[in-house]
């Protein structure tokens, strides 16, 4: 497919997406938004596709934040309307996704950027990365699921300063804080996610479709995250990828899932 804001490129077992807004700091706008749903969607839906990375062009930033420009004069009906199509079409969609993501930080990772990464199953962060929320500085909240998933991913009270004081941490704090899972060099952050990736390939990937939805429903209100993991569990015995891995493991051989 042609995107105007974004490039896609697949190549063993995995889907790269880079944001390609590099005059505007990779920022997202309605229109870039709807085009990483309909890339993510595909990616999803591609058999051959094991894993997804997202990135942003340019050595500066991974997403420096939302275009600004496309919400400043809107009314609190109209702010509603933005966060909740954002959060359904994008955010919450590729939390969701049956295919693991992976967010390659590479700079600024700021308000709609930070909250894009955090919406990826995992992040990894080149380690002149830069990471905040900073939207209280200009009177409003995060709203495409930022004061939900940092408090997760860091605890509240770190959570609650980041948010209140719109600061910005460098790559080792993500890190400390548990907001990101690696720091690495700028030239060694695709290689790093990439590496990461193919061994994320090697396994099930209807065992790994499983496995996130057993653990996101641990953060989902009125679920019981146990329940889905036996359920997940069980219906993981009725699989081809099951059955092949038995089966390798039995005789001792590398196992070759189908994907089934």
């Amino acid at each position: 497919m042609n995107y105007n804001n974004i490039l896609t490129a697949f190549k063993d077992g995995i889907t790269t997406i880079t944001i390609n807004r590099p005059t505007k700091l990779n920022a997202l706008n309605k229109a870039t938004i709807q085009e990483l749903h309909q890339a993510f969607k595909h990616a999803d839906t591609d058999k051959n596709t094991k894993v997804i990375i997202i990135t942003g062009s340019g050595e500066k930033a991974f997403v420096a934040g939302a275009d600004i420009s496309e919400f400043a004069n809107f009314n609190a009906t109209n702010g509603k309307k933005l966060a909740k199509k954002g959060q359904e079409l994008l955010f919450d969609f590729i939390e969701n996704l049956s295919t693991p993501s992976i967010a390659a930080i590479n700079g600024f990772a700021l308000g709609g950027g930070l909250e894009l990464a955090m919406a990826c199953h995992f992040r990894v962060a080149s380690d002149n990365a830069k990471m905040g929320l900073p939207e209280v500085s200009l009177g409003v909240i995060p709203g495409y699921g930022g004061t939900q998933r940092l408090p997760q991913l860091v605890g509240k009270g770190r959570a609650m300063e980041l948010i209140m004081t719109a600061g910005m941490i460098n790559a080792d704090q993500a890190h400390n804080f548990g907001l990101v899972n690696h720091v690495t060099s700028p030239e060694n952050l695709m290689p790093l996610c990439q590496n990461i990736a193919n061994k994320i390939s090697r396994n099930s990937s209807v065992a790994i479709s499983a496995a996130i939805k057993a653990i996101n429903a641990s953060f989902k209100d009125g679920v019981n995250g146990f329940k889905i993991e036996i359920e997940e569990f069980g219906n993981c015995f009725d699989t081809e990828d099951f059955t092949e891995g038995t089966t390798a493991f039995l005789e001792k051989r590398k196992a070759h899932f189908p994907g089934n």
